[in-house]
């Protein structure tokens, strides 16, 4: 049984749109889409996003698909939340760092002057 990457790049090559093509669609590289097939845990709306371009509906062969819309497992959910709260802490991070330098750039400013 293909797994959720192996099943999207399977799609992809039977529906004539190149890889390159579908990648330049979703805003990425030719690379991550070979990453991409070798994931077994596409997030679903990602897979939906790639159905609407290739206009392909994945609810037949991945299960928790239902027409357009997508069953999330506990498990799912969990890692869903995790994402979540790890890329809003990385976003503060980022946040706190840039202010640091703006900081330390209007010091340096200072003493120049």
């Amino acid at each position: 049984m293909l797994h959720r990457g192996e099943i999207i790049e399977k799609a992809i090559r039977e529906s004539g749109y190149s890889i390159t093509a579908v990648a330049q669609r979703l805003g990425k590289s030719r690379r991550w889409m070979y990453f991409l097939f070798d994931n077994p845990v596409v997030p679903l709306d990602l897979i939906l996003q790639i159905g609407k371009i290739l206009y392909h509906d994945f609810s037949h062969e991945i299960p928790e698909i239902i027409q357009g819309k997508f069953i999330l497992s506990e498990p799912e959910k969990e890692v869903l939340q995790w994402d979540v709260a790890y890329w809003k802490d990385k976003y503060y991070q980022l946040v706190d760092e840039h202010l640091e330098v703006v900081k330390q750039l209007r010091e340096y400013e200072k003493k120049e002057k």
